[in-house]
């Protein structure tokens, strides 16, 4: 019986006609060459159905090597998962300028949906790439370092061909110090701008119904790494502490609110009353990912930073008016504007608003009330999240959309890569 294939959140699911796992670039090739139709799969950490298909699919988790530093460049198997990554450059004195709250995803699926972390002086992590080895439709691999085609490769969907290696700009290692603290979301917002760009890092959290939000500031220090310091009430600190408290207090209250949806108000007004003050000092790859055990479906959208707040509000305001049974956090961050041509922070400033909702609830008519009010601010979706568009209703929000379309014609005019998500997006 063919394998079966599925995310993380276990809600997008397909029947490859098989899998297979290459354990070099030579292999990658010969398996592209030979194939009619395939996708490559990464960790499976998209909510979206990016990595769907029904033929070949090619499970790149044991190309996970890190086979080449030259001074602040690192070259690695486009399998090697972000928490491979981190120790791995870590060992040779360096680490990635920016990333992500989850580590699990492969480096080359990161990249490819337009993966992010926070902090409104830095990239997303494909700003960070200076080349990729690509494998094309022909089995041909091509070193992409400039032009139209490292620009399109560094956020290239999946579309252009099997991506091999990637070689990022790195910086040397550093050591982060992060506070988590409870703030009155009012005045979180009115100084938002102030936070995104006084602190390396910034984000913030805040349950529908309430009022207070959990942010995370984040700044670069000479402290030595691996100190943490303990909540101001007794509770686990550390490690423990965020599997024990922070996902095994969320998951009890979306099993009860999933089940008792009208207690959902009352639920999250007691976990944001449990927030308190937790201070950790370690390094960096350590501090940007959190542990994740509750699963859940996500949408993300982009808009322009100075729009960040006001966004926010609305869609806070639209649970409160339509009583919508959200008990997860939304989420806020920023970035930097980059030149990718399909990068959701392309060619400005930008904040990120994400939704959620606990696996197994009602999503669809949430989501598409929240795109519908980022719909007004020209929001591009997260690639890798769910979302509604379509290439006609994207292909005005990317000033050089049609220059990824002429590169894509060329490294896959017979669309050996495509799939039904990328026929939808791409047109």
């Amino acid at each position: 019986m063919p394998e079966r294939w599925r995310n993380w959140a276990r809600d997008q699911r397909c029947a490859p006609e098989r899998i297979e796992r290459p354990r070099g670039e030579d292999e990658l090739a010969s398996l592209v060459a030979g194939a009619r139709r395939l996708k490559v799969a990464g960790a499976g950490h998209s909510f979206s159905d990016i990595a769907c298909t029904d033929g070949l699919m090619i499970d790149l988790s044991r190309m996970n090597r890190l086979p080449s530093v030259e001074g602040d460049q690192a070259t690695a198997e486009a399998g090697i998962t972000l928490r491979e990554l981190g120790p791995a450059l870590a060992a040779h004195g360096l680490a990635m300028e920016n990333q992500g709250d989850v580590d699990r995803q492969t480096l080359a699926g990161a990249i490819a949906t337009a993966t992010h972390g926070t902090g409104g002086r830095f990239g997303n992590l494909s700003s960070q790439v200076t080349a990729v080895r690509l494998v094309t439709a022909s089995g041909e691999v091509v070193e992409l370092r400039e032009g139209d085609d490292l620009r399109a490769a560094r956020v290239g969907l999946g579309a252009l061909g099997a991506v091999a290696a990637v070689t990022l700009r790195c910086v040397p290692a550093f050591t982060i110090h992060r506070v988590d603290e409870p703030r009155p979301l009012d005045d979180v917002l009115a100084r938002l701008d102030e936070h995104l760009y006084m602190h390396d890092h910034f984000e913030l959290f805040v349950f529908p119904y309430t009022r207070t939000a959990l942010t995370l500031t984040s700044e670069r220090t000479a402290s030595p790494a691996e100190r943490r310091f303990a909540p101001a009430v007794a509770r686990p600190a550390g490690p423990l502490r965020a599997v024990l408290v922070e996902n095994l207090a969320l998951e009890l209250a979306c099993r009860l609110g999933s089940r008792f949806p009208s207690l959902i108000p009352a639920i999250n007004r007691r976990l944001t009353a449990l927030m308190r003050r937790s201070e950790q000092v370690d390094r960096s790859h350590r501090v940007y990912a959190n542990r994740r055990t509750v699963r859940f479906t996500e949408m993300e959208y982009a808009i322009p930073v100075g729009r960040l707040a006001e966004a926010l509000e609305r869609v806070l305001e639209l649970i409160e008016r339509r009583r919508l049974p959200v008990g997860f956090p939304i989420e806020v961050r920023a970035a930097a504007a980059d030149d990718a041509l399909l990068s959701t922070a392309y060619g400005r400033p930008t904040g990120f608003i994400a939704v959620h909702l606990y696996r197994g609830m009602e999503f669809e008519g949430y989501f598409r009330a929240v795109e519908a009010i980022m719909d007004e601010y020209d929001g591009r979706p997260h690639w890798g999240k769910r979302h509604y568009q379509s290439a006609a209703t994207l292909r005005p929000r990317y000033p050089e959309w049609d220059r990824f379309l002429v590169v894509r014609d060329r490294l896959d005019p017979e669309r050996k890569f495509e799939n039904d998500y990328l026929r939808r997006v791409l047109g």
